[in-house]
């Protein structure tokens, strides 16, 4: 038996290479994949060629330590079950289904740090969405959301969808979302925003008077920027009122970004920052870590009515197709998972 491994080997190509399957270290375990899902952003960015190439994929995880330099085994969400152990592993590991940030591939060998047992309650396919929820807590985390505070998240694809689902668990004044693609408007209003407008409908949906009658005070307090778009910094930007906070969760690789920065935001005090899982909050590490904020992830996951976020599923021999549905979407299509069973 061979094992399938997927490669971005140039722009626009994708190959599904066998190779041997490998034998598992003395302090190793082999997981065969059940699904791994797609990160429609930065997997299209690396499928069209639009990222550093001298940048390591995540220096944080030992699987994905190399650059993003072609030909590039990629993925972070491979969920499957332990099938052989090492000598120094305890094999009560066998037949545990895993979790992994772990490129696509049928079978991987890990080490048990590397490995999160899927609590039950919660399904393979669900699982593969952990790496979603967990950057969408730290989205919320980093925004540090306000009682009664005006939030706009621009970009309701996975990521964007899972963080309008927490921020609706807060009391806010109004959560609008902003998205071109009507299925996922409806499906963010579904998780909790107060409404989802086109981008060309912004303006109305920040401008509506208060309870009392009088006009609030202009722009969102806070504002997500998670479209992926360039473009869309600036008009997180324009949405944002004076002394307001700006959470940049999109990468845009090698896009070039251009923002209006001579005009209102000079006078504005607006903050722009950057927010990224593989980092946590310098003002939050004394009482966090990457394990307790993966835990609330489970437990995020385990609550939320996420199910309508996998929408596309392919065997892995069609990864070719999925990636080219992927980057010339213009409709409602939100996760992809790749499934591995014989034959596929």
């Amino acid at each position: 038996m061979a094992r399938r491994s997927l490669y971005f080997v140039a722009p626009g190509e994708i190959e599904v290479r066998e190779e041997p399957i490998p034998e598992p270290a003395a302090d190793e375990l082999l997981v065969r994949t059940t699904v791994s899902a797609v990160s429609p952003g930065t997997e299209c960015l690396v499928y069209e060629g639009n990222v550093p190439s001298e940048m390591a994929a995540d220096a944080n995880l030992d699987a994905l330590s190399g650059s993003l330099s072609y030909p590039l085994n990629y993925g972070y969400a491979a969920v499957g079950v332990v099938e052989a152990v090492g000598s120094e592993v305890d094999p009560a590991w066998l037949d545990r289904r895993v979790f992994a940030f772990h490129p696509h591939e049928s079978h991987f060998c890990a080490t048990a740090d590397e490995l999160h047992p899927v609590p039950e309650g919660i399904d393979t396919e669900q699982a593969t969405l952990l790496p979603t929820v967990e950057t969408a807590v730290t989205l919320v985390q980093d925004g540090a959301p306000k009682l009664g505070e005006r939030v706009v998240v621009f970009g309701q694809g996975p990521i964007g969808l899972v963080t309008t689902a927490l921020l609706g668990a807060f009391p806010l004044d109004r959560l609008v979302t902003v998205d071109y693609s009507p299925a996922r408007r409806e499906r963010s209003r579904e998780l909790g925003a107060t409404t989802s407008v086109d981008p060309d409908d912004l303006g109305e949906a920040l401008s509506l008077p208060g309870e009392t009658g009088a006009e609030e005070p202009a722009g969102a307090d806070l504002t997500y920027e998670l479209s992926g778009n360039p473009e869309a910094l600036d008009a997180a930007v324009s949405a944002t009122g004076y002394d307001g906070r700006i959470v940049v969760g999109s990468w845009y690789g090698t896009k070039p970004t251009e923002l209006d920065l001579g005009g209102r935001f000079h006078r504005s005090r607006i903050s722009l920052s950057s927010s990224q899982v593989s980092t946590i909050d310098p003002a939050l590490r004394g009482r966090w870590d990457r394990e307790r904020r993966l835990a609330l992830a489970w437990d995020r996951l385990a609550d939320l009515d996420l199910d309508g976020l996998l929408t596309d599923r392919y065997p892995i021999t069609e990864a070719p197709a999925a990636y080219d549905a992927l980057s010339t979407s213009t409709d409602g299509t939100l996760g992809t998972l790749f499934s591995y069973e014989t034959g596929q």
